[in-house]
């Protein structure tokens, strides 16, 4: 049924019971004159009882005279209902109670006084009791709801959170992978653009490198939009591990000098794993980028406590190439490290090379 509809229907049987009680009451003895209009009055100002409870309340009241009783009963439901005063309240109860016990021009007997009273009291208390009881209620329900919207906004805010953190994976996982590979490209697309003595390779050359340039362009734009922040890793596949550290740095085209020493009893967790891969992966990008004709040499040491890794490289035999990146590279590193406990260091050898470095304790 709808609200409207609802309230309309209320209101419809609230008046016709109290007009029904009116009627009642007033047939059953001789009332005066007034009495009519008294009793008129209380059941007509009913259906403002929701917007003002206290002047319905108050305008009901005389009704009591004359044993007309329902119209106060839900008028002062209605007080206790719809307003949080208990000052108000306790002197409605007060009004109600005194006029629904008073001997008016009656003659009571002594039992008769005792069980009026009674009845007083219970009159008294009865509608404010439920009154009281729907507004808790309604209040309870309030509450529910309101804390069933708060973990609707946390679940929602998880959920941010899970995406936020994929994206910032999955722009990691594009600049350690793709930017490493694109580089290279243009690294030696740029060379062969230089050296190749026929014309038409030298034109492909310098095609692909223009096309690789923008491409690395491009994925720094899109990394810096899929990456807002730093988080968690996450995993995806396929996980590189340091079994393909000598596939990586055969294909760089850089002249690196390999020393592993694994005296570790179990291999390295595969978050270890990948970022030893990624550090060194990252190193030859930017070995390829800055310091082109560079050689170098990669020095990992995994043992029972820490895996080692130490990336350095000589000082570059001719002009480095400009090609853009993203500066995401290293802050990634950093990431990766501190996530697993270690940290990372770069910095110039003084002979115009470079070093990086990885510290990852394996006993946590």
């Amino acid at each position: 049924m709808p609200a409207l509809a609802r309230r309309v229907l209320i209101q419809v049987v609230v008046l016709a019971l109290a007009a029904g009680d009116a009627v009642g009451s007033l047939l059953a003895d001789e009332p005066p004159r007034y009495a009519v209009p008294l009793a008129v009055i209380a059941v007509g100002v009913l259906p403002f009882r929701n917007k003002m409870p206290y002047l319905t309340f108050v305008l009901t009241l005389p009704g009591l005279i004359f044993d007309v009783t329902l119209a106060p009963l839900i008028a002062l439901y209605t007080v206790a209902e719809r307003r949080s005063s208990r000052y108000a309240l306790v002197l409605c109860i007060a009004a109600f109670f005194v006029c629904y016990a008073s001997p008016w021009d009656r003659d009571y007997s002594g039992v008769s006084t005792i069980l009026s009273l009674v009845y007083a009291i219970v009159f008294s208390a009865a509608p404010v009791w439920l009154g009281l009881l729907i507004r808790a209620r309604a209040a309870l329900s309030d509450k529910l709801a309101e804390i069933e919207r708060a973990r609707a906004h946390e679940e929602e805010l998880l959920v941010q959170q899970a995406i936020t953190q994929e994206r910032t994976a999955l722009a990691r996982e594009m600049h350690d992978v793709i930017s490493h590979k694109v580089s290279l490209i243009a690294v030696q697309a740029g060379a062969l653009q230089v050296t190749s003595v026929d014309p038409a390779s030298a034109e492909t050359a310098r095609t692909i490198r223009a096309l690789s340039v923008r491409t690395l362009d491009e994925l720094r734009e899109m990394v810096g939009v899929l990456r807002p922040s730093a988080t968690h890793e996450i995993e995806l596949a396929p996980q590189p591990s340091i079994d393909d550290l000598t596939h990586l740095i055969e294909t760089s085209g850089i002249d690196t000098t390999i020393n592993i020493v694994d005296t570790a009893s179990t291999r390295p967790s595969s978050s270890v794993q990948r970022a030893l891969y990624r550090t060194v992966q990252e190193g030859l990008t930017n070995i390829a980028k800055h310091a082109p004709g560079a050689q170098a040499t990669m020095d990992l040491c995994i043992s029972d406590d820490a895996a080692e890794l130490r990336l350095t490289n000589s000082a570059s035999t001719r002009p480095p190439e400009h090609l853009p990146g993203s500066h995401h590279g290293l802050l990634g590193l950093r990431e990766r490290a501190e996530l697993l406990g270690g940290s990372i260091r770069a910095h110039d050898t003084g002979d115009g090379g470079f070093e990086l470095a990885m510290s990852i304790p394996l006993q946590q």
